[in-house]
């Protein structure tokens, strides 16, 4: 899986998730999380940690998990591109 296929996923996987409403569709790498998208709450990133670990199939340990990864779409599928190039 390439990077821009791991980026169409996180957006579908964070408007499934988020209940946005196909509103995912128009966002960017650099589109903020946290307070850009009102639904992307502390509550809302377990259920996106999990979403991601059942669809990329892999565990994300908790001392993996930083503000960084959580700043942009794009730092998110940065993060999890990573962890599926370490999990090949």
């Amino acid at each position: 899986m390439d990077d821009t296929e791991v980026f169409e996923e996180i957006r579908t996987l964070l408007d499934q998730v988020l209940q946005l409403g196909g509103r995912s569709i128009r966002f960017s790498p650099d589109t903020a999380l946290f307070g850009s998208i009102p639904e992307f709450d502390s509550m809302a990133v377990v259920s996106v940690l999990t979403a991601i670990e059942e669809s990329f199939g892999f565990v994300i340990d908790d001392d993996e998990i930083s503000a960084q990864a959580f700043e942009t779409v794009g730092s998110l599928a940065y993060f999890v591109s990573r962890k599926v190039a370490e999990e090949a």
